[in-house]
């Protein structure tokens, strides 16, 4: 079950509270609601996480964690979801939320300079932020969304899959004696 692997690799709470680099967060991680796997938990996690997975800002893993606080969901799902954003991906999720603010916002398109993605963002971005800020936050919102409703279907159908095995082995024969 995903579950079991999952809280294998999970960290465990007692060793964050420890972490005296944590400060203020050390008390809150206590909380058992940040830590559970339930279909309601992870789904929110995957909200959270891929919001700020799209919002073009350092340091997204700090609002994902808070948030995830102030939620109750589960924290370390949420944080992670934000490496869906890695600086493989980063360059083409900005300029496709900066391309589609652009088009919301019908202002003239800055072509991308050919020194490198980040380079033009950080070169140009006095006049992209309005387009990409609104477009990331537009996907941003779609990505939190999908990201929930998919959790809540595939957790749905994997019960749903299990429950059938379970009602199956129950009508199996019983075994013969010798």
């Amino acid at each position: 079950m995903p579950r079991k692997i999952i809280k294998r690799y999970m960290p465990k709470p007692e060793r964050l509270r420890e972490q005296k680099s944590l400060g203020f967060l050390a008390s809150h991680l206590g909380d058992p609601g940040l830590w559970i796997l339930t279909r309601n938990s992870v789904g929110g996690a995957f909200s959270i996480g891929l919001f700020f997975a799209f919002m073009p800002m350092p340091f997204q893993m700090i609002p994902a964690a808070l948030l995830a606080i102030l939620f109750r969901v589960n924290l370390p799902i949420s944080v992670g979801m934000v490496w869906v954003s890695n600086p493989i991906t980063m360059p083409g999720m900005l300029y496709v939320c900066y391309l589609l603010g652009s088009w919301i916002l019908d202002v003239p398109m800055q072509p991308p300079d050919t020194d490198g993605m980040m380079q033009w963002v950080m070169n140009r971005f006095g006049q992209i932020w309005q387009p990409l800020l609104l477009g990331s936050v537009i996907l941003g919102s779609l990505a939190a969304l999908l990201g929930n409703v998919g959790v809540r279907l595939v957790w749905r159908w994997h019960v749903s899959l299990q429950w059938k095995r379970r009602v199956a082995i129950k009508k199996l024969p019983p075994p013969p004696e010798h």
